[in-house]
């Protein structure tokens, strides 16, 4: 109690920022009291996105354009990306549980400074499949590793009284999407440019995060990052790969981050097959981190009121119905540019209504199930299962929106089908989780 004491005498330029931006926002409003540790990460968070979507949303355009590849050749390397991401994340989590956070958190970045170089380089399929499998295990080893650090101290802000654990979540969820909102800001600006130089402003942005974190985050045996675990990585994937309740409820979660995979692959196609231009692409990604900026406060309190179990579950359905929006709005017919925009807009919007709605509930489910130990192989493991099932979506609509070019199936095939596969995750959830009471059911007033 006395870290959280001292920390509200400690400043940061980001939660100042955020705080008179929104001041309305009670979530924010409670990120003074944070430990400056906490504070380092949420800020890590801001620009690791910022690499990020300077690079990841035009890399469809860059594939299809500059390099003519076959849209399933997209599907496959935008799915590699992912996979090699999020299904890595139970190694990285691992590996964070096993050797401390620090030496990890660092590797991450600096696989990451040489995973953009390559891909700002590369001419050949196999050169950028080398370049996305690079960019994605870093954030492998990255992100568990600041997950579980943040899981850690929710649990302790929780117990002071200071902080739900899910209100951390939504910080850390907001000030990611802040990043979002520099990022495709940023690349856009840069579509002039050869695709070489917005990687290597990436990698070179990253390399200055790594001397950051290189100066200022604790060591393995700090107070703040704990002592490096006695336990061998076999111990730490037993404690995962035997709890069945988690391992089920990751798999039924994951649909989520199947769903929202597909905007790098359905939204650039929608716009250049109904609009003829992704001129628009980056905007898009920028008003859903407005919205996630805005919105994920008011959200989470709204799970708080209605409890983890009916938060997760409706926001899956929010995630379901949104993929059916744009078949009213003419992603099928010839409807004009303004109507499918909407549709579009409606579409993104709803998804990550439907994000904000669970992930943070989720989360804190996730560490439950853990039983509050080796956190980052439990949250990596939520990634693996998602990365995997990423993949195998992302190569199918692909091959799908082949089959639609090719005449063989209907224009709203590939969102049928992600809708469909949403929403049977939704009632799979539901009912199983009201028939074993392992989700926390309480609502707050």
């Amino acid at each position: 109690m006395a870290d959280f004491q001292e920390s509200r005498a400690g400043n940061s330029l980001l939660i100042v920022v955020l705080s008179e931006r929104f001041p309305g926002n009670k979530t924010f409003a409670k990120v003074r009291v944070l430990p400056p540790v906490v504070k380092l990460l949420l800020l890590s968070m801001v620009l690791f996105n910022i690499g990020f979507y300077l690079v990841v949303p035009f890399l469809a355009v860059h594939l299809s354009e500059d390099l003519g590849f076959a849209a399933w050749i997209v599907g496959l390397v935008l799915g590699l990306r992912m996979f090699s991401q999020q299904g890595m994340f139970f190694i990285g989590g691992s590996l964070a549980d096993r050797f401390g956070k620090r030496p990890i958190i660092l590797l991450g970045i600096a696989v990451r400074v040489v995973g953009f170089l390559m891909l700002g380089l590369a001419e050949s399929m196999s050169a950028v499949i080398v370049g996305v499998l690079l960019v994605g295990f870093a954030a492998a080893l990255f992100a568990p590793a600041v997950e579980s650090a943040n899981a850690e101290y929710g649990r302790e802000l929780e117990s002071a009284g200071v902080m739900r654990r899910t209100d951390l979540f939504a910080v850390e969820q907001m000030c990611s999407r802040l990043g979002t909102v520099i990022g495709p800001a940023l690349g856009a600006a840069l579509l002039m440019f050869p695709f070489s130089w917005t990687a290597s402003s990436a990698a070179l942005l990253f390399a200055i995060m790594w001397v950051g974190f290189f100066i200022w985050f604790p060591r393995p045996g700090d107070a703040h990052d704990g002592p490096v675990s006695t336990y061998t990585l076999r111990d730490v994937w037993r404690s995962v790969l035997t709890n069945n309740n988690f391992l089920l409820f990751a798999t039924l979660c994951s649909f989520q981050l199947v769903a929202y995979s597909q905007l790098y692959l359905m939204l650039p196609e929608q716009l250049e097959r109904g609009i003829g231009s992704q001129s628009a692409l980056g905007w898009f990604y920028v008003g859903a981190a407005v919205l996630v900026i805005v919105g994920q406060g008011p959200t989470v309190a709204v799970a708080h009121r209605i409890g983890h179990r009916r938060a997760i579950t409706f926001g899956l359905v929010l995630i379901s119905v949104s993929f059916l929006v744009p078949l009213v709005t003419g992603v099928d017919s010839a409807a004009s540019a303004s109507t499918q925009i909407v549709g579009l807009a409606v579409w993104i919007g709803l998804l990550h209504l439907g994000q904000m709605l669970m992930v943070p509930p989720m989360r804190d489910t996730i560490a439950i199930l853990g039983r509050e130990s080796n956190l980052g192989a439990h949250f990596g493991m939520l990634n693996t299962i998602g990365g995997l099932l990423a993949l195998l979506g992302t190569v199918g609509v692909g091959f799908v929106y082949d089959l639609v070019d090719n005449g063989h199936a209907a224009p709203a095939s590939p969102w049928v089908i992600v809708a469909l596969c949403v929403a049977v995750s939704a009632v799979v959830l539901w009912v199983w989780s009201g028939r074993t009471k392992v989700i926390d059911q309480r609502s707050s007033d």
